[in-house]
């Protein structure tokens, strides 16, 4: 039986390869600038959108695992906070708790 991981602990288990996290660092921030970017200019919106998603595949197909929020959709919501915490501690040197 697998441990109890916290959604944090999982998503980062599901994201270890190099080019997936590259991806994912790209591709999310994409994905959450298009979503307000809508109500100005809905072709650089999808743009985004479609590009930000298409960086998210290609990551997994790197991984070898399907995208965390096919298992459930609050990594959705993981995604953009695993994000914010990896920037965080490049630019401090400290990890965000």
């Amino acid at each position: 039986m697998e441990q109890q991981l916290s959604f944090m602990e999982r998503y980062k288990r599901d994201h270890q390869h190099p080019i997936n996290k590259l991806t994912h660092a790209f591709g999310i921030p994409m994905i959450v600038i298009s979503l307000p970017l809508f109500f100005w200019d809905w072709r650089w919106a999808l743009g985004l959108f479609i590009v930000g998603w298409i960086l998210q595949f290609v990551g997994h197909y790197f991984e070898g695992n399907p995208p965390s929020f096919l298992k459930n959709p609050i990594f959705l919501l993981i995604g953009p906070w695993w994000i914010v915490k990896r920037f965080w501690g490049f630019l401090t040197g400290k990890p965000l708790k």
